[in-house]
């Protein structure tokens, strides 16, 4: 049980990546305070149902106040956050995502979503983890910030942010034993797929070297590692959980 007695955050945790992460982190032992912004508890009651701790918070990344209520609560109840997995996001798959057809509302809300709440949970929980002694944090970037890939503008640029934004705080804080890392995925077989057509699914499956898309559990393994011992030495990185996709410099 390699988080026995570890609080962790995970955003995101109704479904998909997140779920797959708050999960794990439970199976090894963590107390894992689910923060998403569907009222969905079915992530924190499997985690319950098992013999595990976990709290469930019906609140948005996308603001400030929503952080320190879910934070504030946390450092109540349990007194202390070790680790934050930001993992929640959105892509406009939809409506046109590209420079010229993105509505500035379409543009302001992936940005505020996956780039500004991963701002707002770091300013959140970095003070109690410095008074703790350390921390460690982990960011879902994606390969689009990475790749060009078409129709995903506002997307790219969020993910872009987010790598950047990790390696920035991570020269920040790591004096004070917080380590910040970031996770690209390529294509991951997530709810958030639902609406491409079963071509596309195709298309991205081959664009991936192991010809199939990635699996929740795979990230949520990665995202493990990086809380776990064995990366205690690892700060600053953006590590792709991508079928071997950004080794072959495809786009699509």
């Amino acid at each position: 049980m390699r988080f026995k007695n570890k609080v962790m955050i995970i955003t995101g945790a109704v479904q998909g990546i997140g779920r797959a992460c708050a999960l794990r982190m439970a199976s090894e032992g963590a107390t894992v305070v689910c923060m998403d912004r569907q009222a969905d508890t079915g992530t924190a009651d499997a985690i319950n149902a098992k013999g595990g701790t976990a709290r469930h918070h019906t609140e948005d990344v996308r603001f400030a106040d929503a952080w320190t209520r879910v934070v504030n609560d946390t450092l109540t109840r349990y007194g202390r956050i070790d680790a934050l997995g930001n993992v929640a996001g959105v892509v406009n798959i939809k409506s046109e995502d590209t420079i010229t057809g993105m509505t500035e509302e379409g543009w302001d809300y992936v940005i505020d979503t996956d780039l500004k709440g991963v701002w707002l949970g770091m300013r959140a929980v970095i003070p109690s983890m410095i008074k703790n002694g350390g921390g460690k944090i982990v960011n879902i970037s994606s390969l689009a910030a990475l790749r060009g890939l078409t129709n995903l503008a506002s997307y790219s640029a969020a993910k872009g942010g987010v790598i950047s934004l990790t390696q920035q705080a991570a020269l920040d804080y790591a004096p004070h034993n917080i380590l910040i890392n970031a996770i690209a995925p390529g294509t991951i077989d997530t709810p958030i797929l639902k609406d491409i057509t079963e071509e596309m699914r195709k298309v991205n499956a081959n664009a991936h070297l192991l010809k199939r898309l990635g699996k929740p559990e795979e990230v949520a393994g990665t995202m493990a590692h990086f809380f776990s011992d064995d990366g205690n030495f690892l700060t600053g990185l953006c590590f792709e959980v991508d079928g071997g996709w950004s080794a072959s410099g495809r786009t699509f």
